[in-house]
């Protein structure tokens, strides 16, 4: 077997219970050698992450929280990690709340808990454990990101979402977006890379396609995920930082093989010279809807004088 990139290092995956993009990252990190604590509210769910990464022959620290309750000692979750496994190298915010409606339909406890999940849950433990990495000269921190974040174009405005009914989990979204950067520019020379992740289409979670919901070229699978989170995590953190990086283009631009999310077989049809096909359907689509180029990222506005 050929060396495994992350062997030897501690890993703290959010949102990790579902089988979907926290669940693949998890077991990507581990099946590269990462010790990997998991978290998030239902417990059955982490014990099943946990049996798939010790089947790999991994270790998997169990730890149950609720993100959204600011008293339930989220902030700690660093230390209970560092308690088991040694110094944290990687952490990866994943856990997320979203929900689509009118902004004048959004209760305040909507907005509150989009916040404390995608905001503060992610400010908190970037927190506790940026100063241990400074400390080391080393460390990861990646924060999943949205589509959502974006600005529609307009008027006319694209008819799809997350143009329409997005913003409470847009907004901290976006917010996160300017955590990240703020965080790799603070922490820029020091050996830590800090970067957010965006799928480029929806994400064929197991929770999606039972639903129905993965149709059309509007999705990419786990892998292409988990490998653009692995190569985020173990890239040159002088170079590969202050990223909020699209998955599929980001891939490409690496020329990154996408591997299973065991690490041993290529992923058929989605290697980067399949990618840039895959991408312009996906913008072929959100043109359809009103939204066009919508993954050069730009916004029409008043010019420079």
């Amino acid at each position: 077997m050929s060396e495994r990139i992350c062997e030897g290092k501690v890993a703290l995956v959010t949102g990790a219970s579902q089988g979907g993009t926290g669940t693949a990252i998890a077991v990507r990190l581990a099946a590269e050698g990462a010790k990997v604590a998991i978290t998030a509210r239902t417990v059955a769910g982490l014990e099943e992450t946990r049996s798939r990464i010790e089947e790999l022959g991994g270790e998997c620290l169990v730890l149950p929280l609720d993100l959204s309750d600011p008293t339930a000692g989220r902030a700690g979750l660093v230390a209970a990690t560092e308690d088991a496994f040694g110094p944290l190298d990687i952490l990866v915010n994943n856990a997320a709340v979203n929900g689509y409606v009118p902004f004048t339909e959004v209760t305040p406890e909507d907005l509150e808990r989009n916040l404390q999940v995608n905001v503060w849950a992610p400010w908190e433990l970037m927190k506790a454990a940026v100063p241990g990495m400074r400390e080391r000269g080393r460390g990861a921190v990646l924060n999943l990101t949205s589509f959502a974040a974006e600005l529609p174009p307009g008027p006319p405005f694209p008819t799809n979402k997350p143009a329409t009914g997005g913003f409470q989990y847009g907004a901290s979204k976006a917010a996160l977006n300017r955590l990240t950067v703020a965080a790799a520019s603070e922490t820029h020379g020091q050996g830590i890379a800090v970067n957010a992740l965006t799928p480029q289409a929806a994400i064929a979670t197991p929770a999606l396609v039972e639903a129905g919901w993965i149709k059309g070229p509007m999705f990419e699978p786990l892998e292409t995920m988990a490998e653009a989170a692995l190569a985020l995590c173990t890239g040159d953190p002088d170079m590969l930082t202050g990223r909020i990086a699209f998955s599929l283009q980001l891939l490409v631009e690496l020329q990154r093989p996408v591997l299973d999310l065991h690490g041993e077989a290529l992923v058929e049809g989605w290697q980067p010279a399949d990618i840039p096909a895959v991408i312009r359907r996906q913008e072929a689509d959100l043109a359809e809807s009103g939204w066009p180029d919508a993954y050069t990222f730009g916004r029409p506005h008043s010019p420079l004088p």
